[in-house]
């Protein structure tokens, strides 16, 4: 099973659309934290906001997460060992008031388990091969850690 969250500040519809036109051709059971956007799904189950237990249930019952480039989808998925692949919102298309999240997906680019993608072709690419995605390897690992520690220093 794949889920998708946008996270719960700004609408994403452009990845949410991408998501759903996999969904068309796919026969994987998808599950979609969608936000407030303007597009609505015709081929995922969807809600535009799920209750914490609810949110929580879904990491752990997903094979992969998708997911905006958000730490904290992001920290859970590392945490639960679940493959992530994360698109960043870009502030050109009115998705983030600046690009922060292209410089978390930078962040992440080595990190064992967390799947980037840059563009649309990249995101489906990773999409139609989600089932042979490495996993992370818990937030145990002394990169991670230090990763984590740098990030923090510079909030």
């Amino acid at each position: 099973m794949i889920f998708l969250t946008v996270g719960t500040q700004l609408p994403f519809d452009r990845l949410v659309t991408l998501v759903d036109k996999f969904a068309e051709s796919s026969d994987e059971t998808i599950i979609g934290q969608i936000g407030n956007g303007l597009y609505r799904p015709t081929a995922i189950e969807h809600k535009p906001f799920f209750a914490p237990d609810e949110m929580d249930h879904w990491f752990v019952q997903a094979d992969v997460v998708v997911s905006h480039a958000g730490m904290g989808s992001i920290i859970n998925c590392l945490k639960l060992k679940k493959p992530i692949i994360i698109f960043p919102r870009l502030s050109k298309l009115g998705e983030h008031r600046n690009d922060h999240q292209i410089d978390t997906l930078n962040s992440f680019t080595n990190v064992k388990g967390v799947h980037v993608a840059r563009d649309e072709a990249e995101l489906l690419k990773l999409l139609e091969n989600y089932r042979t995605l490495n996993k992370p390897v818990g937030l145990k690992n002394p990169k991670i850690n230090e990763m984590a520690k740098y990030l923090i220093s510079l909030a």
